[in-house]
């Protein structure tokens, strides 16, 4: 039994003490039952306390049109979503990266894949005749920045 509930049960019987001094009160009986009190707070099973995650950040880094220097990402992607176009190169995890400095430009261009691959065996096979497949690509425009300098040398 807590302290707090032990000195609530001492708080009422001495108050009905001095309200009835002409009472008897024999030895309380106060059942455990109804003077019990919560030792824990309630809490949840260890199984239920996973999937709070922070998300990954996927997507594209750089709009289409903005001035990019080389190895600046582009964008990070789980699976390939963009395709690396010219100027641009993709990493081991398919994030890709300017190779070089220019403006960025998104297109989407026609794609028939090679007559034996996997696509063509799998994915063509299932689409309506005459269907037309496009992926998207990112390119970067080789140009000299505008309006920035460069420190040749401290005085």
């Amino acid at each position: 039994m807590h302290f707090e509930c032990a000195v609530e049960i001492l708080n009422w019987v001495f108050s009905v003490l001095i309200l009835h001094p002409n009472l008897v009160v024999t030895a309380p009986q106060v059942s455990t039952v109804a003077a019990r009190c919560a030792s824990k707070k309630a809490g949840s099973s260890p199984k239920n306390k996973g999937g709070h995650r922070v998300g990954k950040r996927y997507g594209w880094k750089k709009q289409d049109g903005v001035f990019v220097h080389a190895g600046n990402i582009l964008a990070t992607q789980r699976l390939i979503r963009w395709h690396p176009g010219a100027q641009v190169g993709i990493g081991h995890n398919n994030t890709l990266y300017a190779l070089e400095d220019g403006i960025v430009r998104y297109t989407k261009e026609v794609y028939v894949p090679p007559p034996r691959s996997y696509e063509t065996k799998h994915v063509i096979r299932q689409l309506p005749r005459g269907a037309i497949l496009y992926k998207t690509f990112i390119n970067v425009i080789p140009t000299e920045e505008v309006g920035s300098f460069k420190l040749i040398t401290m005085l």
